[in-house]
């Protein structure tokens, strides 16, 4: 796993997971076309994922597939990290970030990343890139006797700014 290293082993950040969505809006031939989509990204199986409400104006239903995600861990996760980052020219939006250090990114098509070829049975799909940052001793909060993480040991937008630009070389904009 990628960290930064500092002279306070605490303080060192690291990719706690990657999760890839993708939503097509409806079910059948297009859940299992991002299905397949993802499985060619990442080399592992992905999750149906159902609607959360009942929209009667598009047709769907609470509970119908209309989507699919995976989670990245690990050394995985750093290097679909790496892919996508390249795949926006190593230049991210300062918006991107939220206030606890946590990235999101939206890939327009999925053949942008590199080393994926277009195949004409799967298509071209869109997909949503959140990248969730931790420290050691987060564990604590998801813990049975859960404690709360101290306020300066939170990650903050600021240090997960530079955590990207000193470990992928990544520009702000």
């Amino acid at each position: 796993m990628s960290s930064q290293t500092t002279s306070f082993p605490m303080k060192n950040i690291a990719i706690s997971k990657v999760v890839i969505n993708i939503g097509v809006g409806r079910s059948g031939e297009p859940v299992e076309k991002a299905k397949r989509a993802l499985n060619v990204l990442t080399g592992q199986r992905p999750k149906v994922c159902g609607a959360k409400n009942t929209v009667r104006d598009f047709g769907i239903h609470k509970g119908e597939p209309i989507g699919a995600m995976v989670t990245l861990r690990r050394d995985k996760a750093v290097e679909f990290i790496k892919r996508v980052i390249a795949a926006k020219g190593n230049i991210i939006k300062a918006s991107s970030f939220d206030d606890f250090g946590n990235l999101s990114i939206g890939i327009h098509e999925h053949i942008d990343i590199p080393g994926t070829r277009y195949d004409p049975e799967i298509g071209i799909f869109g997909m949503d890139v959140c990248m969730a940052l931790s420290r050691p001793g987060y564990r604590i909060s998801r813990r049975r006797n859960k404690s709360s993480i101290g306020k300066n040991h939170r990650i903050k937008r600021e240090d997960a700014i530079s955590f990207l630009k000193q470990s992928f070389g990544v520009e702000i904009a």
